[in-house]
């Protein structure tokens, strides 16, 4: 079987932005596809961000097309655009926790916002996300009060306590210690697999990225150097992508066995 309309998640076409006559993207060609997890990686500057930003309808692009479920969200309304955004998640680079909140009402947050249902309902939905993020015991707590890692799992949890279809991070796991930065995936991994949503991950975390990947795309001068699995990925003939496999990993990518025991538990 082809594929379908419905297949596709996220599609972006001849994607053009710049900043203050700085070209930052020069023709994004991208797709992602309904329930798999895909990595865009590339050097720091080069408009990652900037791509999911576009994705959100954060940004509009100067050229191109953003189609997102189907729909041009570049021009349709802001009602639209906002039921559009109900059906994503986001995880941000620094979890963009509230100080001033508890860990409970960060993660309820969404839902106060975006529904109109009881507390009992909230509540009964956020202690399943952090049981599922194994902060049980935590909800009480400030975020000043907890590490790195667990304000991490925090922000996931508010990322997900809606059940969205898509979910975005940025730059996950920026900050964490190697083990930190592991404990993350095995997460990230359970919940994909237990939810079923899309994913687009932002990261410089090569290789490691790798297990999560269904597709890897390389954002190089401006452009998609291609969007593959991480095995054709790193077997590609394209000098670009080749340059960025061997800065990153090496010539030989031989860590394999090691990385896969991260997801043997789960």
């Amino acid at each position: 079987m082809g594929e379908t309309s419905e297949d596709i998640v996220i599609e972006l076409s001849g994607l053009h932005k710049s900043f203050g006559g700085q070209v930052v993207l020069k023709g994004i060609d991208l797709v992602v596809r309904k329930g798999t997890t895909t990595v865009i990686v590339g050097a720091s500057g080069e408009g990652k961000s900037v791509i999911l930003k576009h994705m959100l309808g954060l940004m509009q692009p100067d050229k191109g097309l953003v189609r997102v479920f189907g729909r041009d969200i570049n021009r349709i309304r802001s009602r639209e655009l906002k039921e559009i955004r109900t059906r994503f998640g986001v995880l941000f680079q620094n979890a963009a926790l509230f100080d001033s909140l508890t860990v409970f009402d960060n993660v309820a947050l969404p839902l106060r916002e975006r529904t109109r249902r009881d507390e009992l309902w909230v509540r009964e939905k956020v202690m399943d996300k952090l049981a599922l993020m194994d902060l049980e015991g935590s909800e009480e707590k400030y975020p000043a009060q907890i590490s790195g890692g667990m304000r991490k799992r925090v922000g996931l949890a508010r990322a997900l306590v809606l059940n969205p279809q898509v979910v975005f991070f940025d730059e996950p796991t920026t900050g964490l210690d190697v083990h930190k930065s592991n404990e993350i995936y095995r997460l990230f991994h359970k919940t994909q697999q237990k939810l079923g949503y899309t994913a687009v991950i932002v990261s410089h975390d090569v290789p490691k990225i790798f297990k999560l990947a269904d597709y890897v795309a390389l954002l190089a001068e401006g452009v998609v150097q291609g969007c593959m699995s991480p095995e054709e990925f790193q077997l590609s003939d394209n000098a670009l992508i080749r340059e960025y496999v061997e800065t990153t990993m090496g010539p030989i990518y031989s860590s394999d066995q090691e990385e896969s025991v991260l997801y043997e538990t789960v």
